[in-house]
């Protein structure tokens, strides 16, 4: 396309063109009014992309202001690639989340794997190497064939993506609920590991310092991704099929190992990946971040398409490249680096005084805008917000405990509900022992991988169960931010920070902006709680199909420190004669619960009630009841209750369990109370442990004879081979794929 073709400037505001951007007509006045002039069609489109609800955050940073973000231990929080937590002995980890959810909607197999990509960018634009992927995904019921489909591309692109550049994926999980029907939720997590000096910021810095360009070369696709993840999909969506970027992996992973070589230089002044918007927020964020400008000419950018315009390089989301700042002079040596890995460095721009960005095409300026207009001057807009009539409702209903005739059968079907079934199906097409530091594979309570050289390891995981944040957006907050924190401490580690992804509907909303307030509300309380701060993550709003929202999922990704990888515990009971013991209060909770979903189809009333005091009390007892060589195992008790949980223990073991419970046998087996531990010990650690572990209870014993006995004080409640139970478990998925 030539550049004549393009829109003039009259043209743009009469018909109200920038409205196909996604930018409104207040936006627009706004946007003449910084310019002093009409935007041409180039100044247009970087606005537009750059004040997307995706690159902006302008509907989501007045919430995002109330998460504790700081602590002794961090040392990068929101607001580069990716948050940074010291660990000791000079080194540090590197962990952020991200979504990508309407292109995975779109184009699953490439939308998975290109949101893998930019996550491991993420990590090492901060000159941290990958050393674990993990994702959340979320999708629709899996006897639709669409569902199916979405769920089979999607951990195909992100098995595809991982696998080819050698870094494990270690851990995640999956749930499946109608919500998610026409909107599956993809979002990807990457942690890396760093020493303290190599650390390096996306910023540009020094005037007269050289700008280049590195990576791959420029194409068509992912122009205006950042706008299409600000748009709730519609049955028109396909449409927007060209939005969504193709993956390299090979060439991610040469451009992994030449940026850690680079990040030695002391040539290099900042380094950013060019994720969402492409080399205009790389650019316009840089510059802005360091208080300069940036004069780029793209007639330099490399591109892999002939007759690209001003508009289409700036706005492609085109994968693994990166925008780097080095010293004046030093180029050569730049070129030279990245030679040896068979990429391109070239030089495309300089560093500016005028705080601008400047973008020179064919000769001529084609677009001069002040860098922090785009990055950090854009609106913010403090939504409405509306309580949702279903929340009164719910909160004002009873506890209802579901009726169960046989608790074997129930038992059963919970097991194989694709949320409680073995996600066996998913990991195993993920490497997870390539680079051979996983000492914790997928499957239990959170990965753990070593940190190589040292007798210390990190624990790992991504939580959230969305259906009490429908219930109860704050107490549901709480809630995966508990869960996250139990996960780690069951694997033995000390919760260290989060970063999450909050997913949420239209914003527009009151009543969905009502939930992601209050969610952040109480995401924010657990985390001053646990003391866990919010190191950074990504909001992804407009998750909507044809209108109707998905279940508000802000889903935490925690990373913990082992300080000793003989504290490393894991979910399955280790031998006969241990003593099993259930830590916390059983309640007839069943609000958003796998048992109400089963009974009822459907959920209603209150969400599991979440006490932060006595969550925080159990996990540092049981923490310091593992570093003190007391525990053989432990599991959070989550979707399914006791039965659930004691079964998961048995799992891939030849053990059994006799098991005797009080109470309301419903309840006892099935209630998902929050802030309960199953903990298994050996005998002659019975005092010291009950002396530790105030709120422990003795429930069972493991036995020898591969069976599951639960009983109260006068009926046995479930008598079943634990091959029995574990075959429904390990059969779920693969069957309802068939």
């Amino acid at each position: 396309m030539s550049l004549k073709l393009e829109p003039t400037v009259e043209h743009i505001k009469n018909d109200k063109l920038y409205r196909e951007m996604g930018i409104s007509d207040e936006e627009f006045a706004m946007i003449e009014k910084v310019l002093g002039r009409l935007p041409n069609f180039t100044e247009t489109g970087l606005f537009s992309v750059m004040w997307s609800e995706h690159c902006s955050y302008k509907n989501s940073k007045p919430v995002l202001k109330k998460f504790p973000i700081s602590g002794p231990k961090v040392l990068q929080g929101p607001g580069e690639g990716a948050g940074i937590v010291d660990i000791g002995d000079g080194q540090a980890v590197v962990f952020k989340i991200e979504s990508h959810n309407h292109p995975s909607a779109i184009e699953p197999y490439q939308g998975a794997a290109t949101g893998v990509g930019g996550i491991i960018r993420d990590v090492f634009s901060m000159g941290a190497r990958p050393i674990a992927l993990l994702n959340s995904l979320r999708f629709g019921e899996l006897t639709s064939p669409r569902v199916k489909y979405l769920f089979e591309e999607v951990v195909a692109g992100i098995a595809g993506y991982g696998n080819c550049i050698g870094i494990p994926t270690v851990g995640g999980e999956v749930q499946f609920d109608a919500a998610y029907e026409g909107n599956p939720l993809v979002n990807a997590m990457c942690v890396g590991l760093i020493n303290h000096e190599d650390i390096k910021k996306g910023q540009a810095h020094g005037v007269g310092n050289t700008v280049m360009y590195v990576g791959a070369k420029t194409g068509r696709d992912g122009i205006h991704g950042a706008t299409f993840a600000s748009e709730e999909l519609t049955d028109q969506s396909d449409e927007n099929r060209p939005a969504v970027q193709v993956g390299d992996p090979f060439m991610e992973k040469l451009l992994l190992e030449a940026c850690l070589e680079l990040v030695k230089s002391d040539a290099l002044v900042g380094i950013q990946d060019m994720g969402a918007a492409g080399l205009t927020s790389s650019s316009a964020e840089m510059a802005s971040k360091a208080g300069s400008g940036i004069e780029m000419n793209l007639d330099l950018v490399p591109q892999r398409e002939t007759g690209m315009t001003a508009y289409e390089m700036m706005l492609s989301e085109s994968q693994e490249r990166m925008l780097i700042v080095v010293k004046k002079g030093r180029e050569q040596e730049i070129v030279d680096l990245f030679s040896k890995y068979d990429l391109e460095a070239v030089a495309v721009g300089v560093v500016t005084d005028d705080k601008m960005l400047r973008l020179i095409h064919r000769g001529e300026v084609v677009a001069n805008v002040p860098a922090d207009a785009l990055a950090e001057e854009a609106p913010v807009y403090h939504k409405p917000s509306a309580v949702p009539a279903y929340f009164e409702e719910f909160q004002a209903m009873e506890n209802d405990i579901p009726s169960v005739d046989d608790y074997k059968e129930t038992l059963l079907a919970l097991l194989q509900q694709p949320t409680i079934a073995s996600k066996e199906w998913v990991y195993q097409q993920y490497d997870h022992m390539v680079r051979t530091n996983t000492v914790v594979s997928p499957g239990s309570d959170a990965a753990v991988v070593r940190i190589r050289g040292t007798r210390k390891a990190l624990a790992m995981t991504t939580d959230c169960n969305s259906r009490y944040l429908y219930l109860d957006p704050e107490t549901g907050g709480k809630i995966a931010v508990a869960e996250a924190a139990r996960n780690i401490v069951c694997s033995g580690a000390k919760p260290l920070a989060i970063t999450d992804c909050l997913n949420f509907g239209n914003p527009e909303k009151p009543e969905i902006f009502w939930q992601f307030e209050k969610a952040v509300d109480g995401m924010s309380e657990a985390c001053r709680v646990f003391e866990t701060p919010v190191i950074g993550g990504n909001v992804s709003l407009y998750n909507e199909t044809n209108g109707t929202a998905v279940y508000p999922t802000p889903v935490v990704g925690m990373v913990g420190l082992v300080e000793d990888l003989d504290h490393v515990t894991t979910q399955t009971f280790k031998q006969a004669g241990d003593l099993i013991y259930l830590l916390g209060e059983t309640k007839d909770e069943f609000g958003g619960s796998e048992l109400q979903k089963l009974t009822y189809g459907r959920i209603f009333g209150k969400a599991p009630e979440l006490d932060l005091t006595v969550e925080h009390k159990h996990q540092q007892q049981v923490l310091q009841a593992i570093r003190q060589g007391l525990v053989d195992s432990a599991h959070d008790l989550a979707e399914g209750g006791l039965a659930v949980a004691v079964s998961e223990s048995l799992f891939r073991t030849e053990l059994g369990a006799e098991i005797k419970l009080e109470g309301n046998a419903v309840s006892a087996l099935f209630s998902e109370s929050q802030s309960r531990f199953l903990i298994s010990i050996k005998k002659e650690n019975k005092e010291q442990f009950e002396s530790l572990v105030d709120a422990a209870t003795l429930i069972g014993e493991v036995t020898d004879s591969a069976t599951l006995k639960i009983s109260s004080a006068n009926e046995t409640l479930i008598l079943s081979q634990v091959t029995e139970l574990e075959k429904a478990w390990r059969g779920a998925i693969p069957c309802l794929l068939k």
